[in-house]
């Protein structure tokens, strides 16, 4: 199983912090299952501030091509990005557009 960890920023407005942690305690069935069915099978999302880390544990069938192009075409996947930009915003160094961003990992206990 491999192992991908991602950031992105919050607005920085704990109204919108507390309505999107609520939002991702009601996350709607069908991005769940958008979700498993690109072939992640674990994902957590962490919070400091307005700043997430997202964990995703994936199988073989993932890959983020695949999964872009599954996003692009659901209707309710884009519905959900679209309502997920009224809290989010790109992080510093991020491209235009780019929600989140994959982090490099520098170390491992286990290694």
């Amino acid at each position: 199983m491999k192992r991908y960890c991602l950031a992105l920023d919050l607005v920085n407005d704990p109204d919108l912090i507390k309505e999107y942690e609520i939002m991702h305690q009601q996350v709607w069935p069908e991005i769940q299952e958008s979700i498993t069915s690109a072939g992640i099978d674990a994902m957590e999302i962490y919070r400091y501030g307005n700043r997430l880390f997202m964990i995703m544990e994936v199988n073989g069938k993932f890959s983020f091509e695949n999964k872009g192009a599954m996003d692009a075409s659901n209707e309710k996947v884009q519905e959900w990005e679209k309502l997920m930009w009224k809290y989010q915003q790109a992080i510093p160094g991020s491209k235009p557009g780019e929600k989140w961003v994959l982090m490099d990992k520098i170390f491992d206990l286990k290694a």
